[in-house]
């Protein structure tokens, strides 16, 4: 399945909720939400979000939060694999496995307005790790790797509009400056958005 690139705010309306795919600038009286469009898109209008099954409720907990990280089925499902093998609790694990992605890990610096754009700078070879330029957004940060931004990039007016529009509040990495940080730990469930109920896609893939 190719990867969505239609309208942002359709996905937002899809799930309810802001996924931050517009970053700060998506907040704006422009923002469906502001304008009482809290329903999902189509031609029905505010009937369209009916009670919804558990099964429902599930899915869309799993599309919603795939959709926030920007992962595809296949990776998102993969994820899930691996933390149901952890030994820790397996929503838990997967929502590490998604905090710690390289590509979030820019977003949560504040060097990304979003994580799209974030990606973009990875893939782009816009990223060094450890002194080492890694172009693939899944690479897995761990505790002490060092996030820097090449010269080029972190010179760009937009790195400084970016980290202006988002205060930095990240407790397990440390932004040394405007271009580079430290990964100083594992996430912790309280440092996680707290608005995702992992354990609704724990069930959803055990069923």
């Amino acid at each position: 399945m190719a990867r969505y690139t239609g309208p942002k705010l359709r996905l937002e309306r899809r799930e309810g909720t802001k996924l931050g795919l517009k970053g700060k600038r998506g907040l704006s009286d422009k923002h469906p939400f502001k304008r009482g469009k809290n329903y999902p898109p189509g031609v029905h209008g505010p009937k369209g979000r009916r009670r919804m099954t558990d099964y429902a409720v599930h899915l869309r907990e799993k599309q919603k939060t795939k959709r926030m990280y920007g992962v595809m089925e296949r990776q998102f499902r993969r994820y899930f694999e691996i933390a149901s093998k952890s030994k820790g609790q397996t929503g838990l694990e997967l929502l590490r496995l998604l905090e710690t992605r390289l590509d979030n890990v820019i977003f949560r610096l504040g060097f990304g307005a979003t994580r799209a754009q974030a990606r973009q700078f990875v893939t782009h070879g816009h990223v060094l790790v450890n002194g080492e330029r890694v172009d693939i957004p899944s690479y897995k940060v761990k505790p002490g790797d060092e996030i820097q931004l090449v010269t080029k990039l972190a010179q760009n007016p937009v790195i400084a509009e970016n980290i202006e529009l988002q205060p930095f509040s990240v407790n397990w990495i440390t932004r040394k400056n405007n271009f580079s940080g430290v990964v100083d730990a594992i996430p912790e469930r309280t440092d996680i958005d707290s608005g995702i109920n992992e354990a609704y896609i724990v069930e959803f893939y055990s069923r």
